[in-house]
C-alpha cells in the first residue's frame, strides 16, 4: 500500500485565477491547469527568491519535491505562453497555512501584514 501524500502548505490562494492571451477574441485555443502548490512553488523561488531547500521547509515537504512541482510548474507556464494557451491555478493537495508558527508568518508568507487578504477573507 502506498504511502499517503504530504499536503503541501500553501501561504495564500492567488487573487487571480486565471490568466490569457488578450487576443483570443474570445476563442480558448486551450487550458494548462497549474494546481496551487505548482503555484507556490514559482512564488517562493521565482518571486520571493527562495532557494529549494528555504520553499521545502515553508511548504514542508523534501527538496527533491519542490523540484520536481517546480519543473513542472515552468514547464506549465511555456507552454501557456509559447502556445497561447489560457492558465488556470485550480487544484492540489495542499493546506493553507494559519500566519502565525510552523514556519508562518515570516519572510514570503501572504498571510501576515497583508490587508487585501485579510479584508477578503474574513470569514476563515
Amino acid at each position: 500500500m502506498p504511502r499517503p501524500r504530504k499536503r503541501r502548505r500553501v501561504c495564500a490562494l492567488p487573487v487571480n485565477s486565471r490568466f490569457g492571451p488578450l487576443n483570443a477574441d474570445g476563442k480558448e485555443i486551450g487550458r494548462v491547469i497549474m494546481s496551487v502548490d505548482e503555484y507556490e512553488t514559482i512564488r517562493l523561488i521565482d518571486l520571493e527568491r527562495f532557494k529549494q531547500e528555504e520553499c521545502a521547509a515553508r511548504m514542508n515537504i523534501a527538496r527533491t519535491t519542490v523540484q520536481g512541482i517546480y519543473d513542472e510548474a515552468r514547464k506549465k507556464l511555456a507552454e501557456a505562453l509559447v502556445n497561447g494557451k489560457v492558465l488556470v491555478i485550480e487544484g492540489g493537495d495542499y493546506r493553507l497555512c494559519s500566519g502565525v508558527g510552523e514556519g508562518c508568518g515570516g519572510r514570503g508568507c501572504r498571510r501576515k501584514g497583508n490587508r487585501f487578504f485579510e479584508s477578503k477573507n474574513k470569514d476563515e
